[in-house]
Order: structure tokens, then sequence, then C-alpha cells
């Protein structure tokens, strides 16, 4: 039986018609189509266009924004008036609900904490969110997650959002050269990380870099018996199994020794509804390397 982690209220279908927004030039913020009113809003796109699934045509479920209950007496003053969520995938046959708004993945993990879903970290004696840790000139970051496990061992966890998947993890350039079209629609491999960069040899994320590295260094020099843990946050069921992206060989290599000095993976699958339900489906989706 899948267990329900979370709930967004007031859920709208819309589709991306322009970003950056025709009238706020920050690639956070796009016109969408509300389909319940045919009204043109301004959304939050905390993710960016997410690699297609929230760039121009595609389909999100928004909600409306708490600070947007005023509207503004003139273009300079706009505000987004939504926040986008989560997108829509769908082919002939199948439709999938995908998550990508970043902070959905620190929402989740804390109810599957609280409601005792992760199968290594039962019964945990506490927690609390973002603790900074700081080690002169080794270690420099905030953590998502700290605490203590049912044994009293402490634990350091950074959450990860993997909106993110396709039949094979490619580049764009050569995914574009293959056919799926015979492919199980959930056969997905999902990956992370994954979006713009200046370069190709750029990191995708100098600050997702930075974490499981230190948390590799916090496992491997620890006087105490810290527990180190990754959480990558899967928010689509069309996925069976998990890798760090081959597109970014320096993120890859880091998992890779993360996983040699004894850092713990979680893969969590969420399954979204149109509803605005989130299910726990597993914590240990099979990892390819």
């Amino acid at each position: 039986m899948n267990q329900l982690l979370f709930h967004l209220n007031n859920l709208l279908e819309g589709q991306v018609i322009k970003r950056p927004s025709k009238y706020i030039k920050t690639p956070y913020v796009a016109d969408i189509l509300c389909s319940d009113t045919c009204e043109k809003v301004l959304g939050h796109t905390a993710s960016l266009g997410c690699c297609g699934l929230a760039n121009v045509n595609a389909l999100v479920l928004m909600a409306p924004s708490p600070e947007s209950k005023s509207k503004p007496k003139n273009q300079a003053n706009l505000k987004c008036t939504h926040t986008v969520y989560l997108s829509i995938l769908r082919d002939n046959i199948n439709e999938q609900i995908i998550g990508i708004h970043p902070k959905l993945a620190e929402h989740l993990t804390e109810s599957a904490l609280k409601n005792n879903y992760l199968s290594t970290l039962q019964n945990i004696k506490r927690y609390r969110r973002e603790t900074s840790i700081y080690i002169k000139d080794k270690i420099d970051s905030r953590f998502d997650f700290t605490g203590v496990d049912q044994n009293g061992v402490p634990f350091i966890m950074e959450v990860k959002n993997v909106p993110l998947a396709d039949y094979e993890d490619m580049t764009e350039n050569e995914r574009s050269k293959m056919d799926f079209s015979g492919y199980n629609f959930n056969s997905k491999v999902a990956y992370f990380p994954d979006g713009y960069r200046k370069k190709s040899s750029d990191p995708v994320s100098p600050r997702a870099l930075k974490h499981i590295r230190e948390l590799t260094l916090i496992k491997r020099e620890t006087i105490q018996n810290t527990r180190c843990i990754m959480c990558y946050v899967i928010q689509r069921t069309d996925v069976n199994r998990f890798q760090p992206s081959i597109i970014d060989p320096e993120y890859r290599e880091a998992f890779i020794q993360a996983l040699a000095a004894g850092v713990e993976i979680i893969t969590m699958v969420i399954k979204w509804t149109k509803e605005g339900d989130a299910y726990f489906i597993r914590d240990d989706l099979p990892i390819s390397l």
C-alpha cells in the first residue's frame, strides 16, 4: 500500500507559453495559460526550465502564490501570481506527474523521516533542519538534515531533487539520434545532476558537488561514527534505476568515491497525482554505475 507523504492544495493545470516572461525578464518567471480559466498568469518556476519540464509548451500544475492576493497597480510592480510545482508528461497512452520544485524534495524527506518510511532511518531520536557545519579548511556547508538515529549514532543527510529521467542517460545531441519508440514507458533511468552550464567541462551544480565531497570527507575523517547520507528524491515513477549523470563526470566520480568511503545512498521514489497527493513508493531504487 502506498503511503501518503504530502499534499499540495489548489492546483491548476496550465501550459507554459513563454519563459522568461514577456513582462518579467528573469528566467525564473514564465507566462502560463491557465487551462481552467483561459487566463494568462505569471508563474514562478524555481527549477528554471527543468530541462524541458517547465519550458515553452510544457504542461504544468501550479498553485496560487500566498503573496499574490492583491493585484499590482502597474506592470513595474508585477509579481508572480502562481508557483509551479509539478509537470505533466503525456504520450498517447501514459501520463506521468513529476515534481519539479526543488523544495518539494525536502518536504517529502521530512515527512518520510517523521513517519518512519525510510528503511534505514527508522525511529530516529531527533533531527533538525538546515544545520551549518564548519571545519576550517575542510567543511563549510549547510546540510538539509542532521540528527541522531535509533542507536544513538549521529547522522548528516543532504537531499537532492531528481525530476529528470529518460530511456538512456546521454547528451541531448546523442538522444536526438535515438529511437525509443519500442521502449517500455516505465523503464527510464533517473539521473542527477543535469541543467544549464556555460561550458560542458563545468560541473552542473557546484553546490551539489561540494556537498557530496564534504560528506565523503566527514565520513572518512570523523572521530565519531557519523552516518553520512545522500538522499535522492525521484519525483516520478516511470523509472527502474538511478545513476549519477554521465554528462557531469566530475560529480559522477565524486558519487563513486562517496560510495567507497561509506556514504549511504537513499533513492526515494515518489508518486504524484494531479490532485496534489504525493505517495511514498520505495527508497531503494537500484543504482547503476
